[in-house]
């Protein structure tokens, strides 16, 4: 028997905020006033899976732009798309600005460690 997508997303919600240290959002983030899947102290982050295993995503632009709003709303500096192909490995969507930030963040503790 078939499950619903609704135990799948659970699951990837459930895995994200255990991995990540975070919490999750009650009712899947689908209150107005408290947006996105799994929160951390200054991220939030919105989940998305597969019910099946598959190869391929499509990524919408508009999920990507809803949590950015979300995350702006709920104070919180970061934000990001965390997807999987229907299995148990989460992919992490970053904008620009934010990638920037951890790389520089990465330069800055390997420079410390070669001090």
């Amino acid at each position: 028997m078939n499950k619903p997508t609704r135990y799948y997303s659970k699951k990837q919600e459930d895995r994200t905020a255990k991995n990540l240290g975070g919490q999750t959002t009650p009712n899947s983030g689908a209150a107005s006033f408290c947006g996105g899947d799994v929160k951390l102290d200054n991220f939030l982050i919105e989940c998305k899976t597969m019910t099946t295993e598959k190869q391929s995503m499509s990524i919408k632009k508009e999920w990507l732009e809803k949590t950015k709003e979300e995350a702006l709303a709920q104070r919180k500096r970061f934000y990001s798309l965390a997807f999987d192909f229907g299995g148990n490995e989460n992919y992490y969507i970053l904008d620009e600005k934010t990638f920037k930030y951890f790389i520089n963040l990465l330069n800055d503790l390997e420079a410390e460690d070669n001090e």
